[in-house]
């Protein structure tokens, strides 16, 4: 469905080819992957989704939070997480835990980056993160009074982040 909706003001931007993948492993929260698809489609990153999601993909809830927008999502599904990891081995990746000790806006994103993100309730399998410590970031959070973010919402801060840096390739980091 084209979207009707009439923006007052379309802001410039370049969006990147090839396009940033959102790789979800295992999520369990249905409203969350809905709005991460959203926000998916909004940006014209592709949504992976790794090993067995807690719900159907068509689950009302899910659906609801991704609108009408679900037609406009580049969606891939993956059945296991050591077969997604081997078929993006060649690629570059992050993944993103609250264990990071590298604050996520301290890499340099390119177009075709896969950012990576555990379930809502472990995160990402220690045994992932402890293959690839040195591409584990994370986003400031004040520990003494949460545990974590939402999911939906550390995908929106990362992802607009490696947007803001490839509008910028000269100073990604200004």
């Amino acid at each position: 469905m084209k979207n009707t909706h009439r923006r007052r003001h379309k802001f410039p931007c370049v969006w990147p080819e090839p396009s940033l993948n959102i790789a979800l492993i295992e999520p369990e929260i249905p409203p969350n992957t809905g709005n991460i698809a959203r926000l998916c489609a909004a940006t014209g990153t592709s949504l992976h989704l790794v090993g067995q999601t807690g719900f159907r993909l068509n689950n009302p809830a899910m659906r609801r939070a991704g609108l009408d927008y679900w037609a406009s999502v580049d969606l891939h599904q993956h059945l296991a997480v050591e077969k997604f990891m081997q078929e993006i081995a060649n690629k570059r990746f992050y993944l993103f835990s609250t264990s990071g000790s590298k604050i996520y806006t301290a890499t340099s994103y390119q177009p075709g980056d896969y950012l990576i993100f555990g379930n809502e309730s472990r995160g990402l399998p220690d045994d992932l993160l402890a293959l690839y410590p040195d591409m584990v970031l994370g986003i400031p959070i004040r520990t003494d009074h949460v545990r974590s973010l939402n999911l939906a919402t550390a995908v929106a801060i990362v992802l607009y982040e490696a947007l803001r840096q490839i509008q910028n390739p000269e100073n990604p980091h200004r």
